[in-house]
Order: structure tokens, then sequence, then C-alpha cells
């Protein structure tokens, strides 16, 4: 099968270590992948407030370019936001009458089109499910037995759109920490949201929410949070120190994508992983 990559804007600025990690890890599985050419911003939040069939031609101009380099591709797209935009603007041209034409009308001012048959995964989808655990568990160099994870999904991974885990217990992150030897840490907290932006516009509520977070994975006795969203990764890891102080108790906790995790069991070079860029401790973790 190929795997059309698309990284999304994040992934190539703060998130760079996301996309750094993710990469190395599949080559260290010989599975090929290959950028899509051209690819433009999936908006985030942002398209779909201002002009929802605007949002779904400037979405799905990045189908079309994939179209253009392998018609069945799978598109994995490892950003939430991106994985969440991406497969909502596929669930609409799939079930709204009439409107992958309109989107053709648009497209067509750019000489493109789409037939819909790209597919849109998650990282996690293709690890857990084409790649399979067995293979991920062979290639394991370093098994990270002792430690303990707290798998965060955040808000947007698996809901509105469960295609690949459970909406309320999602486990796929649990399942590969599992095969690298680590220990997941049960929490209730998994799903919920970090405040995405509110950090820095509604501070007040944005710290607490990753308080919270932070608070509750120590007490579950978590070494570790991992995660797949660029934007929890930023939140829970950048202002720990802000949250300590505002809150009157140390919740520092290293924070790292979980294919970060998977490269250290893996024996992958630090450097090659991002490890240098984060800002809690996370070379304590390898």
């Amino acid at each position: 099968m190929k795997y059309l990559y698309y990284p999304g804007c994040s992934l190539k600025s703060s998130g760079k270590s996301y996309e750094e990690s993710l990469l190395a890890v599949l080559r260290k599985l010989n599975v090929p992948i290959e950028e899509i050419n051209d690819w433009n911003c999936c908006g985030a939040t942002n398209y779909m407030s201002i002009n929802e069939k605007n949002a779904i031609s400037l979405i799905a101009r990045n189908f079309a370019l994939a179209e253009q380099q392998d018609k069945g591709a799978h598109i994995i797209a490892p950003c939430s936001a991106c994985y969440m935009g991406l497969l909502k603007t596929q669930n609409y041209l799939d079930n709204e009458p009439g409107l992958k034409e309109s989107v053709n009308e648009n497209l067509k001012k750019a000489n493109l089109v789409i037939e819909n048959k790209a597919v849109v995964r998650h990282p996690l989808d293709v690890f857990i499910n084409d790649i399979g655990l067995n293979a991920i568990s062979d290639t394991v160099n370093e098994p990270l037995k002792g430690l303990k994870v707290a798998s965060y999904y955040g808000c947007q991974l698996v809901r509105p759109f469960s295609t690949f885990d459970d909406a309320r217990d999602p486990h796929t992150m649990d399942d590969i920490a599992k095969a690298l030897g680590a220990e997941p840490v049960d929490w209730s907290l998994k799903t919920r949201c970090c405040g995405g932006s509110m950090t820095s516009t509604v501070a007040q509520i944005g710290l607490r929410l990753n308080y919270l977070l932070l608070k509750e994975a120590k007490m579950r006795g978590a070494n570790v949070i991992i995660t797949s969203c660029p934007l929890c990764q930023f939140n829970l890891e950048c202002f720990q120190d802000k949250i300590s102080k505002k809150f009157g108790e140390d919740v520092r906790i290293p924070v790292m994508y979980f294919t970060q995790l998977m490269g250290i069991a893996f024996g992958i070079y630090e450097k090659t992983l991002g490890l240098h860029r984060t800002l809690s401790p996370v070379l304590n973790v390898a």
C-alpha cells in the first residue's frame, strides 16, 4: 500500500519533532511514504467557521493533489486538527448531494478535480491496523520496562469521527506503549480538552484545564505523557512552570509525541527524533 503524507502547518513549524519522529519510525519499519506535492493548509477550525463551502473546496484541493500522485493512495494526516478537518471534508463529500460537483467547479479554476478516492488515515490507525503490534514489538531494541505512560488523545482525534478507535475510551496509544514494553496508566482524562488556544487568549481557563490534566497524570503515577496533537503537546509542555507557580503545585512531567516514544524504544538517535527540541526533560525517559 502507498501512503501519501499530509504534514499540515504544525509539523513544518512548532510540531517539527512530530514530523521528524514519525518519518524516522516509518523508515525503521520499512513503510514507504511520500509527501503530497504543493499541499495547502487545512484551516483547522477557522476555514469552516468563515465559509463552509469554500473551506471544503480548499481542503479538497489536497485530495485532488493526492489523487494526481496516486489515485488510490491513503493520506496520512498526523495532526489531530488536520485529520479531523480532512475526515470531515471527506464525509461531507461522500454524503452531501451535489457538493462534490460544486467543489469541483471551484477546483476547475486551478485545473484540478477530485474523484473522492483518497482515504484519510491517522498514523495510529496505520500503526495498529496495517503495520501491526507484532511488527512494532519486533522492532524494539530498548524495551521501556518500568516506564509508566499516560496516553493523551485530546478532544479531536476520535470525536466526532471514531473510525479506528473508541470515542469514549480510546486505546491505540496504550496498545503501542505496551508493545514497546511500557505500562499504560488508566486515567479518565485521556480525551478531555486541553483548552486549545485558550492558554494564550483566556489564560485563566486554559491554564487550569492543563493543570488538571498534568496533575491527574502525575497522580496516576505516570512518568511521561504521550500525545498525537501538536497543540496538545504545546499546551501541556510549554506552560508547566507557569502552571506550577500559579497553582502552587509541581506538575512538571515530560510530554512527547507517541512517535518519539516509539523511536526511543527502537533505538533511534535522539536528535533524529527531535528530542532536543523539547522543553521538558524527555531525555531522562530514554
